[in-house]
């Protein structure tokens, strides 16, 4: 107690105190992967309504009035989103999807209230998904990995919640093949205010970073979409590879290019000849890249390059 009252950081370094918060974080974080995406739809929906409830959008591009069927049915989009009930991160309180019934406190408690109600619903029976308590042990995890590498620091609670939100949007692009900007872009500001705050790179190499993780592959991902008509990689892509860039560094692009290439090549390739798919059909690449983000977060770059006897200029 006398060690926390003298240093409240010291918790930071506790990777018991900081898996307990995963778990919590985790439990959160499965209702933001489920919402998240429904939360941008209904927004995508909301401007295509307006847009065609107003025409001048269709007016613009075709330079003709909109026809009747299109403007009626931007005010059939708006129509029905009204009546939705409202939809956030925080409200309203999670529910059963099958009978509606409201999670209680108690039946939501990390991995426990899985266990305690049998994986079912307490009000109906229907089955709770293994994911959830996976999700739950697996933030926990990360936490107490980030305690155990950052130690007794602000800087780790930086981490965490960059850990928070990669964990987060890999598990929204396996879903829905999308990476949020609401959540890569706190992930980038957030990394480039913990590099001014000289908790993590210095600052010009963060900046250096987001430029080696982005634009690179930019130019190629545009040169690809000239020659095959497609672009080579999702813009969601690109900006989770810059927000990574800014938290480790221009040196640390290369390995997670490396393994994630690597590693989605070995799954994508057995699905895509099993499933029939052709070369041009879409797989999320967002897991891949946290999933290399994250052994470069605990393992090192330099570590790294050095299995693979690569020498980069300093």
């Amino acid at each position: 107690m006398d060690a926390i009252l003298s240093d409240p950081w010291v918790l930071c370094g506790s990777p018991v105190a900081l898996g307990i918060l995963g778990l919590l974080i985790g439990s959160f974080l499965n209702v933001v992967v489920y919402r998240k995406p429904i939360i941008m739809m209904r927004e995508w929906l909301l401007d295509t309504g307006g847009m065609l409830g107003e025409g001048e959008v269709w007016k613009t591009v075709f330079g003709k009035p909109q026809p009747a069927e299109l403007t009626e049915a931007g005010r059939t989009i708006d129509a029905h989103l009204e009546v939705l009930t409202p939809l956030g991160l925080a409200t309203p309180r999670s529910r059963c999807g099958a009978c509606g019934h409201p999670i209680r406190w108690y039946e939501n408690i990390p991995i426990v209230s899985w266990i305690a109600l049998r994986a079912k619903c307490s009000a109906c029976g229907t089955p709770i998904s293994v994911r959830y308590p996976l999700v739950e042990a697996a933030t926990g995890a990360l936490f107490a990995l980030a305690a155990w590498k950052f130690g007794p620091h602000p800087a780790t609670l930086a981490w965490c919640a960059a850990l928070a939100l990669l964990a987060s949007m890999a598990l929204i692009d396996l879903d829905t093949k999308y990476l949020p900007d609401d959540l890569n872009y706190p992930l980038l500001w957030l990394g480039l205010v913990a590099a001014a705050l000289d908790w993590t790179i210095p600052l010009h190499t963060a900046v250096w970073g987001a430029v080696a993780g982005f634009l690179p592959l930019w130019l190629i991902s545009k040169g690809y979409g000239l020659l095959r008509g497609v672009d080579g990689m999702g813009g969601g892509d690109l900006k989770l590879l810059a927000a990574l860039g800014v938290w480790l560094g221009w040196h640390a692009i290369l390995p997670i290019i490396l393994l994630s290439s690597i590693v989605g090549l070995l799954v994508n390739l057995p699905v895509m000849l099993l499933s029939g798919h052709g070369r041009d059909h879409r797989y999320p690449f967002g897991p891949f890249l946290i999933g290399a983000g994250l052994i470069v977060i605990f393992t090192g770059a330099d570590t790294l390059l050095a299995w693979a006897n690569i020498v980069l200029p300093d």
